[in-house]
């Protein structure tokens, strides 16, 4: 009897402090790309992943992101701004707070009829790392491919 409560005692001992822990892992999606830009999904966390081709650092053109929560269905929100922008007479320029950055979605018109470009201004709120991106112009059809519309 004594040689079964220390293998028991030895074997809790054992497995309470082992190092390795199984967690429970969230699927990641790959939502919709286009060229080298893409929106991934991990639980309800959307990022946005876009080719700088201006920014502070000195590496000129990289992949640079932002990320938001989909708190009241803001992933949906945010495809209607965007695309909504595209119709706004004159174009103009819309800014919006997340929780780590500042994003001005920069609109520029063509001479060609619909085929008006967005671009993301992304600053973060961090003073002490403060960033400035832009990202390469979308037409809306690539922002209904990013956003699998």
């Amino acid at each position: 009897m004594k040689r079964t409560i220390t293998i028991a005692v030895l074997f809790f001992s054992f497995v309470s402090f082992a190092q390795i822990k199984v967690l429970e892992t969230v699927p990641v999606e790959k939502l919709g790309k286009v060229n080298n830009n893409y929106i991934q999904k991990i639980g309800d966390e959307y990022t946005v992943y876009y080719t700088s081709i201006q920014n502070d650092d000195e590496d000129a053109s990289s992949l640079r992101k932002f990320t938001f929560k989909n708190v009241d269905n803001d992933y949906v929100n945010l495809y209607n701004i965007i695309v909504n922008g595209f119709t706004a007479t004159p174009l103009y320029d819309i800014k919006l707070e997340l929780p780590n950055n500042y994003i001005w979605l920069h609109y520029t018109g063509n001479v060609v009829p619909d085929k008006a470009t967005v671009q993301f201004m992304v600053s973060s709120k961090d003073k002490d790392a403060a960033t400035n991106n832009v990202s390469e112009p979308l037409i809306k059809e690539q922002i209904n491919k990013l956003f699998q519309r």
